[in-house]
């Protein structure tokens, strides 16, 4: 799996890089199939923002958070997209035993 971290306003040092990777195992541990993911972190003011689109197979996941606090916005970044993932991985896996139940009984 391809990460890309970038920054806006705001240098993108080691220690936020092995933070940002360790979070996203996390995610990935769940769903497999994640083909690249790109982060940004940026800085407006007072306002830490960190974003995150994960492409996976026929759709593209997308989240953000803002906190005042770097770190902080990153683990409520992790745990939105934590949802968004496992929510994305049920409906894949709902759907492919739709066929099943609507065949007539013989």
């Amino acid at each position: 799996m391809n990460i890309n971290i970038t920054g806006h306003h705001v240098e993108v040092t080691p220690a936020i890089r092995d933070y940002v990777n360790s979070k996203l195992d996390r995610v990935i541990r769940h769903f497999d199939s994640v083909t690249s993911t790109h982060v940004i972190l940026s800085v407006d003011k007072l306002d830490q923002k960190a974003e995150v689109t994960l492409h996976v197979k026929g759709k593209d996941i997308y989240a953000d958070s803002i906190s005042p606090d770097l770190y902080a916005a990153i683990d409520t970044l992790v745990d939105k997209l934590d949802r968004q993932v496992l929510k994305y991985k049920e409906k894949q896996s709902n759907h492919a035993h739709e066929g099943h139940k609507r065949q007539p009984a013989e």
